[in-house]
């Protein structure tokens, strides 16, 4: 049976959005969370080892519940941004779940507060519990007392994850208007952006037009937001935590040293020539004295060759097949237990992404299939993720997830290993020209464009908070494309705007580094993959089997990954640089 676009169902989680079982599991939480409490009494530092770990078990059965709901409620809305109904259940959770939190928030703090040598004697008997308990307690010198605490967590509520709320719906709830074979349509971001990498460049300058006059209507409230979302990260990671800087807070969750996120960004500043020449190789090859930023995905071929859906999926499916015939039968789960929403639909959430909710339920993936090479390398991309999860669903709920900048490498090794399929089996020499130049396109997209992302959100931060206006922070937004491209390619004075349009500022602070973290530690092992073959394939399934049970800096130096070198981020660049060597001789 042919692999067809549809939404997902989330029957898994819960029937429909009206049923009982939704409901009594707001009561079986209430449930959980009172006897939770219950176990406050028996929290001492010499008590027995095993009430110690039952109490543990507890509190994730509790959270195992709660992910389900949590799960449910922003799975609705993804899929259906304009949906009243999904969009008060979510907000119904998030308060719920805060309240939850401060009643157990008991547990966290008395843990944090124990003496290291009582702790250690807990963590030795804990088993898959020792990494989860360990990384609480790097929290330790940041934790507030009990009462601020919940008071920090039930002003995220109306705070923070409000905001973020408030500018998806505004967000997605935008209409862009396009000329489409001489008639104006009306498109989401998805379908306007698809524009982008149209090989005629009045076309590809016009979707980045439209997309910034949208946007850049409600930049100047966008900004604000931002300023808000901003404000907000510095009030409680530094005035109250006393972290060290903003970045430092998101590293610390990723369990990822200052000094390797430092060597990262470095290397990134270091070579962004390396970019800046290959643009200007694309240019030559495209026939153009020098690319605008409205050129950057320019294809390198006339072709408009499309794919059917299935055929992305067959393609996907036997790609993952061939590396480890594990790895294939996970995707297909993900297809066949119809946790996959493919389809585009107004009011529907831009993007992808790949959910993973519980161990033992199979990952949610949302995609909006249009049909190009770049949507089956984003399916690809997903379904790694997916793989991931699943390899690692034998651990607890706690240490099943991978840290961040290893959420990226499953999901970033299956787009490789599509490509070489792509490659190996397209006889057209234009289409397999175009796939090459889209390996580098992609390196730029997910190393030096998210690179610079996180390095304009560290000035971005700073200058908030030396109360830069909106205007001041899009112009420290062109002047960090500036420094990017150099000399390259020529900037279109609407692109101070850009920033408004990158959810992840608002969702995630600092997250993005982790995209170029992936994508350069995938080059590394893809060439180590290359060079060893089988041999290889176990170390790789190693590193994922890992989930998040250890720190990525251990799981890597199991692997002969130093992530504090410089050497071995340069590492990945050389190996760029080389192929934008090898697309100059084409």
């Amino acid at each position: 049976m042919p692999y067809k676009l549809s939404p997902w169902s989330l029957a898994d989680l819960f029937p429909s959005m009206d049923s009982p079982e939704l409901e009594s599991a707001f009561d079986q939480i209430e449930e959980q969370a009172a006897a939770f409490e219950g176990a406050r009494g028996k929290l001492r530092a010499d008590m027995p080892a095993d009430e110690f770990i039952h109490i543990v078990q507890t509190s994730e059965e509790m959270a195992r519940l709660a992910h389900k709901l949590g799960a449910y409620a922003g799975l609705a809305f993804a899929a259906d941004t304009q949906d009243q109904s999904a969009l008060t259940l979510q907000a119904r959770v998030q308060q719920f779940m805060a309240e939850i939190g401060n009643r157990t928030l008991f547990f966290s703090l008395w843990w944090k507060g124990l003496e290291d040598a009582e702790a250690q004697r807990l963590m030795d008997a804990s088993g898959g519990y020792r990494y989860y308990l360990e990384e609480m307690r790097h929290f330790k010198p940041h934790t507030l007392s009990e009462p601020e605490e919940k008071v920090v967590n039930i002003k995220d509520v109306t705070g923070s994850s409000a905001l973020v709320n408030l500018y998806d719906s505004i967000t997605n709830r935008y209409v862009f208007k396009f000329k489409v074979d001489g008639k104006t349509e009306e498109l989401t971001r998805g379908q306007l952006m698809n524009y982008a990498y149209s090989p005629d460049p009045k076309t590809r300058a016009a979707a980045y037009r439209e997309l910034f006059r949208v946007f850049g209507n409600d930049g100047p409230i966008l900004g604000q937001m931002y300023q808000t979302r901003v404000r907000d990260w510095y009030n409680e990671g530094i005035t109250l935590r006393k972290f060290k800087s903003p970045n430092s807070v998101r590293n610390l969750f990723n369990d990822v040293p200052d000094e390797a996120v430092d060597a990262l960004l470095d290397a990134a500043r270091k070579n962004a020539p390396v970019f800046q020449k290959f643009f200007k190789v694309k240019a030559k090859l495209l026939g153009m004295k020098k690319l605008r930023r409205y050129d950057i995905y320019a294809p390198t071929t006339a072709s408009k060759k499309k794919y059917s859906f299935d055929a992305a999926a067959q393609m996907t499916l036997e790609s993952f097949s061939a590396f480890t015939p594990e790895f294939g039968a996970l995707a297909r789960r993900v297809f066949d237990e119809n946790h996959l929403d493919s389809e585009i639909r107004r009011g529907k959430q831009d993007g992808a992404f790949c959910a993973s909710v519980v161990p033992e339920m199979t990952p949610y993936v949302k995609v909006n299939y249009q049909g190009s090479a770049r949507d089956i390398a984003t399916l690809a991309h997903e379904l790694g993720h997916a793989i991931h999860a699943m390899l690692a669903s034998h651990h607890n709920l706690f240490t099943f997830h991978s840290s961040l900048p290893l959420a990226e490498t499953a999901s970033t090794f299956g787009e490789m290993m599509l490509i070489d399929r792509m490659l190996a089996e397209e006889k057209n020499k234009a289409v397999r020209r175009d796939i090459l130049y889209r390996q580098v396109d992609d390196s730029y997209a997910t190393i030096g464009r998210q690179a610079w992302f996180a390095l304009f959100e560290r000035a971005a931060h700073d200058a908030i908070m030396k109360n830069a206006s909106v205007d001041e922070v899009s112009r420290i937004y062109f002047e960090n494309l500036k420094e990017q491209f150099g000399d390259a390619l020529d900037l279109a004075d609407e692109f101070k705007w850009e920033w408004v349009a990158i959810p992840h500022f608002y969702h995630t602070p600092f997250y993005v580094y982790a995209y170029a973290f992936g994508k350069l530690l995938v080059l590394s092992l893809y060439k180590q993959f290359k060079a060893e073959g089988e041999s290889f394939k176990p170390k790789y399934r190693k590193i994922l089997a890992a989930g998040g049970s250890e720190a990525p800096a251990k799981i890597l130096a199991e692997a002969g990954i130093d992530i504090r070198s410089a050497e071995f981020w340069q590492g990945g660049f050389d190996v760029i640089a080389e192929q934008v060597e090898e697309l100059e001789t084409l």
